[in-house]
């Protein structure tokens, strides 16, 4: 048995297909496609920052790992790692040679600190311990059944909101860019984040493969938007919040459950069947928000971190 690690080739087929397969196998609540794996490596702001990894076993793909520095972050040398390995092949040396791998690739990219999310299992918890990680914040991936658990009924706007989609915006989505800006910077994290380069969020965030426009809801008062729940799909029945938020003056108005509630009723009558989404354990509002619609948590992961050198 002969364990080998090496980076992702983007245009190898094989390697592609393998990363998003072990990807399946040990985290389905998230979507992974060929087009989403090439997508993130593709984009030239985060070449200098960010590694795919592979492991593999006399030949096999058994693990993966992603990597890099928080580029978006007012912290320097705020690195992450992302681990996963075919569960029904833990315990062969794969998962300890990408640890080593990655870190001596972070170390060279100036990270001080890691941050890696171990789904909440105990030989997951033990194994992020045994190479140094502590635990820190917790979250929870969370499932509802779209196509069998009743929704809240669609209301309509309080006076001087309007329900509009993300592809209202295709011509100009910077009010889009403004308002994920302000909202994700007040999402709970180990990590500070900013966005502040317009491009980059375009390349990355309104590009990606995933994102639905048609059934991303939109709230827009004032001239501008100041509430969204975005949609994205893998195109197998499966819907997925990337992010719902609000901006800060129009928050405790319900325009959360508004423009969610909008986008799941949307996303049923196109098919749907399931519906995922993700939440800090410390974040209440969203938790409450999505227990309202029938969500139930399917699986919790913890953050680890460790400082380097």
């Amino acid at each position: 048995m002969t364990v080998i690690v090496r980076e992702l080739r983007p245009g190898a087929t094989a390697d592609v297909e393998g990363f998003v397969r072990i990807r399946h196998l040990a985290l389905p609540y998230v979507f992974f496609s060929p087009e989403s794996v090439r997508h993130h490596l593709s984009l030239p702001h985060l070449r200098p920052f960010y590694r795919a990894l592979l492991a593999e076993e006399d030949g096999e793909i058994v693990g993966t790992a992603q990597l890099g520095v928080a580029h978006d972050s007012p912290e320097p040398g705020q690195g992450y790692l992302n681990l996963y390995v075919d569960p029904a092949r833990t315990g062969r040396g794969a998962g300890g040679l990408l640890v080593r791998t990655a870190e001596d690739h972070l170390a060279a990219l100036g990270a001080t600190h890691v941050f890696a999310w171990v789904l909440d299992e105990p030989g997951n918890r033990a194994f992020a311990e045994l190479h140094g990680y502590r635990p820190s914040r917790s979250a929870y991936f969370l499932r509802l059944d779209l196509a069998h658990t009743p929704l809240p009924p669609l209301q309509p706007p309080p006076p001087g909101v309007e329900l509009r989609t993300g592809a209202d915006f295709a011509d100009d989505p910077r009010p889009l860019f403004a308002l994920d800006a302000e909202a994700g910077s007040d999402e709970p994290s180990d990590v500070p984040t900013e966005f502040t380069d317009y491009e980059a969020w375009v390349e990355e965030y309104w590009k990606h493969p995933h994102l639905h426009r048609e059934l991303t809801s939109v709230a827009v008062a004032d001239g501008r938007p100041v509430a969204f729940s975005v949609a994205h799909t893998d195109g197998s029945g499966r819907y997925g919040t990337g992010m719902t938020g609000t901006a800060r003056a129009y928050r405790g108005r319900g325009l959360a459950k508004l423009v969610k509630n909008d986008s799941l009723h949307r996303a049923r009558t196109a098919g749907y069947t399931e519906a995922y989404t993700g939440n800090d354990s410390d974040n209440g509002p969203m938790l409450a928000i999505n227990k309202w619609f029938g969500y139930e948590i399917c699986a919790t992961e913890v953050r680890y971190v460790r400082t380097l050198g």
